[in-house]
């Protein structure tokens, strides 16, 4: 994947950028984990899929919780919450009302913790988005896409 993304040394820059800026956010790893494989199985990005599955589970998430995160799912309220904003902010284009922030913040996510998600959001359609144009070979233990075409 960074062999395709550094085809534009700016693209990059960005990348690397954007994961240590959210490397050191208020989203733990585990979620932005979490999140990253939610958003993969919607996108259909098999190297997305395996890779965050396998940085999850470094993060401390059980494979259990990895497999119900790719459905969308958490048995906690807050994981599970964090999910649904992110698979509707996919589905949806970005289109989400004040109800889906309401959620948020019945949870504990404060304005901080909301505008990460987006941001993990948006740097994993980013990557996902470039393995599946460049058709980037899964070089890590491969895991089945939920999501049907």
């Amino acid at each position: 994947m960074f062999r395709a993304v550094a085809n534009s040394p700016a693209a990059l820059k960005s990348l690397w950028g954007s994961f240590g800026a959210l490397g050191g956010g208020v989203i733990p790893a585990k979620l932005g984990e979490q999140i990253a494989v939610a958003v993969a199985d919607r996108n259909r990005c098999e190297y997305c899929l395996a890779a965050h599955t396998m940085l999850g589970r470094k993060a401390g998430a059980t494979a259990e919780e990895m497999s119900a995160a790719q459905a969308g799912q958490s048995d906690d309220p807050k994981t599970a919450a964090a999910l649904r904003f992110a698979l509707k902010l996919v589905n949806d284009r970005g289109d989400v009302g004040d109800e889906d922030i309401h959620a948020l913040r019945e949870v504990g996510f404060d304005d901080e913790a909301i505008v990460e998600i987006l941001a993990h959001v948006a740097l994993n359609l980013f990557t996902n988005y470039v393995n599946v144009a460049f058709q980037v070979p899964v070089d890590f233990p491969g895991v089945k896409l939920r999501k049907s075409a």
